[in-house]
């Protein structure tokens, strides 16, 4: 029986139970980044608060993914989704004060095709973060493939001429 606390604290870490999708729960839980940066954006935030608040993620999932993985006995559990919900504050940091939502449904569609290939390919130095044990690992993996689709997602906003 788990106590509150780990109750709470797994049901961060599985993105409020999507994680235990029982197929592909890193990209069912990859949906909810897209609405998560819709609800801080509605906050009007200037853009250093938005990546004092990215960081914030960063250093809250460290502890979350971190417990999370302890609670369930695991290094790395599939079902943990926090890392990809919070990398897309960092995925979507080039249209994070976009002058129109007109598009952002298709942009959020191109972020989320372009981090779930990074996220699965694991191009260098993904691979690298992803062999660090504990919510270090399980957090940097996921924002450095942000990173990349960050990078992938401008350019294709500059190659659509939405840029």
């Amino acid at each position: 029986m788990r106590n509150i606390k780990e109750q709470f604290i797994l049901l961060l870490a599985t993105g409020l139970g999507i994680g235990y999708a029982p197929h592909a729960p890193g990209t069912f839980g990859s949906l909810l980044g897209p609405l998560l940066v819709m609800g801080i954006l509605y906050w009007n935030l200037a853009f250093p608060v938005y990546l004092i608040l990215t960081v914030v993620l960063f250093l809250v999932g460290v502890y979350v993914c971190n417990q999370g993985a302890k609670i369930l006995g695991l290094d790395d559990p599939g079902c943990i989704v926090f890392d990809e919900i919070a990398a897309f504050t960092v995925v979507l940091i080039p249209v994070v004060y976009w002058p129109s939502s007109a598009n952002y449904l298709w942009i959020s569609i191109i972020a989320f095709l372009w981090f779930r290939l990074f996220d699965i390919w694991k191009p260098w130095p993904v691979r690298f973060f992803d062999r660090i044990h504990g919510g270090w690992g399980i957090m940097a993996d996921d924002y450095v493939a942000a990173i990349y689709a960050a990078i992938c997602l401008y350019g294709t906003l500059i190659v659509l001429g939405w840029f």
